[in-house]
């Protein structure tokens, strides 16, 4: 006769954060909640939101140009998205900026001072390579100047030459910029007002503002246009290599065709346009994710069968049985998910 020894859970963790919080708003045992301490506009709908996170949060693993997941809970729902990290200032606080445009967004430049947010712990890919001797290029547009600002202040830092292109609308941190330009001979700033001069990424931008751009390492990030357009560029003067970019929003090919998608342990079916999470979501289902942006993992799942594109790459995996995540796959067939 086998016997199996069962140790109950005397006190469960959720009970405890429960408890605790009644004594100190942003005290749990695990999860990393951090309290809003200071707010300030930056431009026209953008914000720029100072949190003191607790002891759980992990500041000396963070690296410029990562994010984080902010999590909020909004009429009883936990609702996830990611933010880019402007920095972790000198007192501890973790300083993102946010744009009013969308659910969590509008959400969280809501917030009053005191009020509390989860957070994950800082997370991403996108950063400078410290291994790598050649000059910088930054290039931002948009709410992209979140992550390029923190790569622009560790250049600096660095003493690594580096000159930063900035497409704006309503000159969003224009005047720390400038700041931080003053600190060093190597660091250039070219800030481009979009409503007052018409200008977009082209090479004979790039030409005229930084003429050696081919001998330097280039990092991207930004709204959709810009980012087309760099990666086209760069593919065009065999430079991919040296270009690093980071997403804020999924690109997908308006040429394909809306896709059937089945959902195999939920037995759902679905049509699938632009990236897969989107298309379940509105089908009604509700597949866990917490980034969108390809960072996080929550998403991955295994698709079955069919074929699928990934956005951030622009890979096509027609294989069976591989891990994909929901977010940034877009089907370009009848696609199986083990969902």
């Amino acid at each position: 006769m086998t016997t199996t020894s069962y140790k109950p859970e005397w006190i469960r963790e959720d009970f405890i954060d429960f408890i605790a919080e009644k004594f100190d708003a942003i005290w749990a045992y695990k999860r990393v909640k951090a309290q809003l301490v200071k707010s300030r506009c930056v431009g026209i709908g953008f914000y720029e939101l100072s949190f003191l996170a607790n002891r759980n949060f992990k500041a000396v693993n963070y690296r410029p140009g990562q994010c984080v997941l902010v999590t909020v809970v909004k009429d009883g729902v936990r609702h996830q998205r990611s933010y880019s990290v402007v920095e972790i200032n000198t007192s501890g606080h973790v300083v993102i900026a946010v744009k009013q445009q969308g659910k969590v967004s509008n959400c969280l430049t809501q917030l009053k001072t005191g009020e509390v947010v989860e957070l994950s712990q800082p997370q991403g890919e996108f950063g400078l390579k410290l291994n790598s001797d050649r000059p910088i290029l930054l290039l931002a547009s948009g709410s992209g100047i979140t992550s390029i600002m923190a790569l622009f202040k560790q250049a600096i830092q660095l003493g690594r030459p580096v000159d930063l292109i900035y497409f704006n609308r309503d000159d969003a941190y224009l005047d720390e910029l400038i700041q931080l330009a003053k600190q060093s001979n190597h660091a250039h700033l070219h800030a481009i007002n979009t409503l007052k001069t018409k200008l977009h990424i082209s090479p004979e931008v790039l030409n005229h503002m930084v003429p050696d751009f081919k001998q330097r390492d280039c990092y991207a990030c930004g709204a959709a246009p810009m980012m087309q357009s760099i990666e086209q560029l760069y593919s065009e003067f065999k430079l991919s290599e040296y270009l690093n970019t980071e997403y804020f929003q999924m690109i997908a090919d308006d040429s394909v065709p809306a896709q059937p998608v089945t959902f195999s342990l939920a037995q759902q079916d679905f049509l699938a346009e632009g990236n897969l999470l989107e298309s379940a979501e509105k089908a009604g289902l509700k597949p866990a994710h917490g980034c969108r942006m390809g960072i996080c993992n929550t998403c991955s799942c295994t698709k079955l069968q069919g074929s699928v594109k990934n956005l951030l790459t622009g890979e096509i995996d027609h294989a069976n049985n591989t891990q994909i995540k929901l977010c940034v796959s877009q089907a370009i067939s009848p696609v199986r998910i083990q969902l």
